[in-house]
């Protein structure tokens, strides 16, 4: 059971109330939305994390996945979806959910974001040897998007665990849209 109330839009602020009536029902959203300040500009940051980073969308849902199978299974249950819309195929996310990233399923690019991501969630120090395997496949803004994409995930994990969210059925992949908020 969680720890804080959800916020329903029925008695929340106005711009938390608008923001909360065009996202689907998830418990992440109506958790986040008692930080009345932050709620609104965290979905738009979440916004630009989801859709309008260059780094390629299955990359960044297969870094996803991996914070959640590492720090909340909560991502893990809300991304599996929207990885496979991304074009995960079942023998990767069947890889990576028993923690085997150098499967050969996997591109080089792919397990090297994977450790680096792992990485992160464990302590955030990245030793030397697996950053030159990210480096030899990401350019600079790359590494840094998906490094920002792993916090993201990494520090909504944290929130979650901390605040005990209850499970949700996984939305509907492209269901939630920030645009205009």
């Amino acid at each position: 059971m969680a720890r804080v109330p959800y916020v329903d839009p029925e008695s929340a602020p106005p711009d938390v109330a608008s923001a909360l009536r065009r996202l689907p029902p998830l418990h992440v959203f109506g958790l986040m939305a008692n930080a009345e300040s932050a709620f609104v500009p965290w979905l738009r940051f979440g916004g630009v994390v989801l859709n309008d980073l260059a780094l390629d969308p299955l990359l960044r849902e297969l870094a996803i996945l991996q914070v959640g199978r590492l720090a909340a299974a909560y991502e893990w249950e809300q991304h599996v979806g929207i990885a496979r819309s991304c074009g995960a195929t079942d023998e990767q996310i069947a890889a990576l959910e028993a923690g085997r990233i150098d499967a050969p399923c996997f591109s080089a690019v792919q397990t090297a974001a994977l450790a680096f991501v792992a990485d992160m969630v464990r302590d955030g120090e990245v030793p030397d040897d697996r950053y030159a395997a990210l480096a030899a496949e990401l350019d600079t803004r790359l590494i840094v998007e998906l490094a920002l994409t792993a916090g993201q995930y990494i520090g909504l994990a944290r929130i979650m665990t901390a605040l005990r969210i209850d499970s949700d059925p996984p939305a509907e992949p492209g269901s939630v849209q920030v645009a205009g908020l």
